[in-house]
C-alpha cells in the first residue's frame, strides 16, 4: 500500500428504519391489519418481534 488511508462510514444506520423496525411493522400489520398498531409495534421493534416469536 502507498500510505493512503480510507475512511468508511455506515450511512444506512443513520437514515431510514432498521431491519427490526421494518420486521415488527410487517408482522404487526399482517396480524392486526391496523396502521396504528403497526406504528406502535414499530416503535418497540425488536421487543415486539421477540414477543411475537415467544407468544405469537
Amino acid at each position: 500500500m502507498n500510505g493512503t488511508s480510507y475512511n468508511y462510514s455506515v450511512e444506512g444506520a443513520k437514515y431510514g428504519i432498521s431491519f427490526g423496525t421494518a420486521l415488527a411493522i410487517a408482522i404487526s400489520y399482517t396480524n392486526n391489519h391496523s396502521v396504528l398498531w403497526a406504528i406502535i409495534h414499530g416503535f418497540f421493534s425488536w421487543l415486539y418481534v421477540i414477543y411475537y416469536v415467544l407468544f405469537g
